[in-house]
């Protein structure tokens, strides 16, 4: 329960901002490009530091690291939720990324070392889906009643009593002791994806050159030191390799999605931000569902065909949401689209999760953990920079109604598009078993 409460947290503080951005736009004079800094700041950070989260945690101990994660996550909430600017804002959801890349793969580590039976995974893959959906119910329900800021100092009491109960339940370990951080590759691989994204983003041509550079300075590195921070054997480690794959375009959508459905709801539809929240239950509640029978799907069908089948379900769900009208209603254009896509992600966050440790030597849980995680919020963070060209682009700028539907309806028809051609590799062997 306290491991699951923490990834819980995670990837709630991914979602939670969504239903808030106009809020926090006006409150702190955000431009359109500033409010999708708020959601990638912490997406990127997160996502860019988590190998690094997970070797510190094989390395320092895997209690001793998730500790220390929870402590910058939670305080780092608190300054987002009292800032009084744009820069420290998304300064502040930065920090709590980092937070967040050592605390989500030392808690999956010490799931999996603590209950190597398959049920604790389902359960890891049902808060992790549901925190998604979850984020945006409850951001709109704080939002509506206490303003934006309560969406960070929330998590601030709830990170406290996981502290404690932290201390009280999970047994301390001391890790390897081996020396050798990989600080060069974070560094390298940080700054070229930050370049990556921002270029993404519209911050020039110039920065997908930087990018270039930087991320195959992080190669180099990789290949020369001693102690890599993703050594290169771990790709051909059971399941590893495929589902690093997987999880970074689903990872796109999911986070693409969670911002684009809030604002169309939102900007297209009227929705207040309660509204906008509370209209997200079905997607959540379908998504626990599917997360917890996914087990019992893979058993049936097996993991690779259970997975494509989860696949096609997300598609379709996409697609569908691609045909929203700029005078929808919510049962008629979101309600059958939410359904879908929670059972597809809910199912395909477990397959993938199982996937990715399997196999894996208990000295490289973490880094596995890591990698898992890393590549789902750097694929959130890629994917919502390019689905946000793609709506900006349909868009042209306009702020009516119906130019803004057109964008978003752009946005959600590349994602299915994206996962449709996922389809075929989930089948890959190396998937799982």
């Amino acid at each position: 329960m306290v491991l699951a409460t923490a990834q819980f947290l995670v990837v709630l503080s991914t979602s939670i901002v969504n239903v808030a951005l106009p809020s926090i736009r006006a409150g702190l004079r955000l431009s359109p490009a500033g409010m999708s800094w708020v959601v990638n700041a912490y997406v990127l950070a997160f996502g860019a530091l988590l190998l690094l989260g997970g070797r510190a945690a094989d390395v320092l101990g895997r209690r001793r690291v998730f500790l220390a994660g929870l402590g910058v996550f939670t305080t780092a909430a608190l300054v987002a939720g009292l800032a009084p600017s744009a820069p420290v804002l998304v300064a502040a959801r930065a920090v709590q990324g980092f937070g967040a890349a050592a605390l989500a793969p030392a808690a999956l580590s010490l799931v999996v070392a603590l209950y190597p039976t398959g049920r604790a995974l389902a359960v890891w893959g049902a808060v992790s889906g549901a925190g998604g959906a979850a984020g945006v119910l409850l951001g709109g329900v704080l939002t509506s009643a206490f303003g934006w800021p309560s969406v960070f100092i929330a998590v601030v009491p709830v990170g406290v009593v996981v502290g404690v109960a932290t201390l009280a339940a999970v047994p301390a370990d001391t890790g390897s002791g081996a020396k050798g951080v990989d600080v060069p590759g974070a560094l390298t691989v940080t700054a070229g994806l930050s370049a990556l994204v921002w270029a993404l983003s519209g911050g020039g041509p110039w920065l997908f050159g930087a990018a270039v550079v930087l991320l195959t300075a992080f190669v180099v590195v990789e290949h020369r030191t001693a102690n890599p921070l993703v050594p290169l054997r771990l790709f051909t480690t059971g399941g590893v390799g495929a589902a690093s794959v997987g999880m970074t375009v689903v990872g796109a959508v999911w986070v693409g999605l969670f911002f684009f459905l809030p604002l169309y709801q939102q900007q297209v539809l009227g929705f207040t931000p309660l509204a906008a929240g509370l209209t997200q239950l079905p997607l959540s509640l379908s998504n626990i569902a599917a997360a917890a029978l996914a087990p019992r799907l893979a058993a049936g069908v097996g993991g690779r065909a259970g997975l494509a089948g989860a696949l096609a379900v997300l598609a379709t769900g996409l697609a569908w949401l691609g045909r929203a009208r700029v005078d929808g209603t919510f049962t008629a254009d979101v309600l059958g689209p939410s359904l879908l896509i929670g059972a597809g992600l809910g199912t395909a966050f477990v397959l993938l999760t199982a996937a990715a440790v399997d196999g894996v030597p208990a000295p490289d849980l973490g880094l596995a953990g890591g990698l898992t995680n890393a590549t789902r919020q750097v694929g959130g963070a890629v994917g919502l920079a390019v689905l946000s060209a793609v709506a900006a682009a349909r868009t042209g700028g306009a702020t009516d109604p119906a130019s803004l539907a057109n964008g978003y309806r752009a946005a959600f028809l590349t994602a299915a598009a994206l996962i449709t051609i996922l389809i075929p590799f989930s089948l890959y062997k190396g998937q799982s078993r």
